[in-house]
């Protein structure tokens, strides 16, 4: 079922060329320089057909909620999913979207130098200049009052998003919103959700920050429950 994605209104970039994609469950919201919306499309029914030709082999891949062994013989973005769980102790599905916005975004920018991919919450962005990344944490009083900023020299990056009280990706805590910045996209995302799964209470904040930096590449966190935020590392918190 389609869910409209209100907290698009508020990232679309106004020198860029937005356009939307969709593929089952997957719906990329994507800005680039020139249209890609065909190369799009194609690109993320590939990559999509791979992982859902995987699964229909190796059911655990998508029911799993650890670290599972998978074929030699697998498409390299199911390694690279599997990888990521691996480092984050979760499942591989975990990886999902930050999977589908990197690599369709690396596939894009063989026609453009400019591209910011949303999944869900999950992005992939290259960017010539610096953009402002606002944060929506649902009923937090710091939802949509802070953004992040992103200088050009930081990217192809990956800024993932994980919460316990909005949206329909799985989680077991109750943060409203744990954000993971990583050169790897899936690795952000994995490393969202397994913070994420930490935080049941704003004493946790530490714990999952802590949890975080263990995992190596993660280069930023921001997490936020109710009206505490706790944040480590390369984030760049800026008025929207």
């Amino acid at each position: 079922m389609y869910q409209y994605r209100f907290y698009r209104d508020y990232i679309k970039a106004a020198d860029l060329i937005n356009f939307t994609v969709v593929d089952r469950e997957s719906d990329l919201n994507i800005s680039s320089k020139i249209n890609l919306i065909e190369e799009a499309r194609i690109y993320l029914k590939k990559y999509r057909d791979v992982i859902i030709n995987y699964v229909k082999n190796n059911k655990n891949f998508y029911t799993s909620l650890v670290p599972i062994e998978i074929s030699k013989s697998a498409h390299k973005i199911i390694k690279h999913m599997a990888r990521a769980s691996t480092a984050a102790n979760v499942g591989p599905m975990a990886a999902v979207a930050g999977a589908i916005s990197q690599y369709v975004g690396l596939d894009l920018l063989k026609n453009t130098d400019e591209i910011i991919i949303e999944n869900g919450g999950d992005i992939f962005i290259k960017t010539n200049k610096r953009r402002k990344i606002l944060i929506f944490a649902g009923k937090s009083p710091f939802s949509e009052k802070i953004a992040l900023s992103v200088e050009p020299e930081e990217t192809p990056l990956g800024i993932c998003t994980s919460a316990g009280t909005i949206g329909h990706s799985l989680s077991f805590g109750k943060a409203d919103a744990v954000v993971v910045l990583s050169k790897d996209t899936l690795l952000a995302d994995a490393s969202a959700t397994a913070i994420g799964n930490i935080i049941k209470g704003p004493d946790d904040i530490s714990k999952g920050i802590e949890f975080g930096k263990s995992i190596k590449g993660i280069e930023g966190i921001l997490i936020i429950i109710g009206d505490k935020m706790g944040a480590w590392g390369n984030m760049n918190i800026v008025k929207p």
